[in-house]
């Protein structure tokens, strides 16, 4: 049984390592994005599903409130975090409309919209990403190998972080590694420093 544990953390290291010097540039371009977006006055939103949705509230906390650093909160808002607003949504458009129709009401130019799937092709967040391009938002997508509909919706003002392993633990590993490292990329560049 400690063999299994064991070979879990070494799958998971093996993931990581094999994604690091790839993911870095486009993290780096991401944290970019990010910074200049807020630097306008802009807001940070955030979606996914299932594990997606976790790391999208990971992401927001960590903009809204500290990563690391003791600084001011970023505006950013998890999109179908009020279970009033969700349940609605989804009465009365679906499940296909639960991020686009508040991405409509909220987003304006400018603002970035920050995506994470899993590799299953939401169609949500696929609807997402049109109504953000609607509003004349920038996309930063995080997905999986699978997410073929996610890659034809992005534009050349969008950006995409691709995480291929089979492993769908995996790939919310190295999502979560990737978060962590762009809200630290955030934080130097607003501020400096180290914590």
């Amino acid at each position: 049984m400690q063999d299994r544990v064991i070979n879990q953390f070494h799958s998971s290291i093996e993931a990581k390592m094999s994604c690091g010097e790839v993911l870095a540039p486009v993290l780096v371009e991401a944290a970019e994005l990010i910074v200049n977006s807020l630097l306008s006055g802009k807001k940070v939103f955030s979606c996914g599903n299932g594990f997606g949705y976790s790391l999208a509230d990971i992401l927001t906390q960590c903009l809204l409130l500290k990563y690391q650093l003791e600084r001011p909160g970023f505006p950013a808002i998890l999109l179908g975090s009020q279970s009033g607003v969700t349940t609605g949504s989804l009465q009365h458009q679906g499940p296909a409309g639960l991020f686009s129709n508040q991405i409509h009401s909220l987003g304006s130019a400018g603002d970035l919209l920050v995506t994470i799937s899993m590799g299953d092709n939401p169609g949500n967040l696929v609807k997402a990403i049109q109504a953000a391009h609607d509003r004349d938002m920038t996309v930063i997508a995080f997905s999986a190998g699978n997410d073929s509909d996610i890659t034809a919706s992005l534009t050349g003002n969008d950006l995409q972080v691709m995480v291929s392993n089979p492993e769908q633990p995996r790939v919310t590993e190295v999502q979560l590694l990737c978060l962590f490292s762009l809200c630290d990329l955030i934080d130097h560049q607003l501020f400096g420093g180290t914590p």
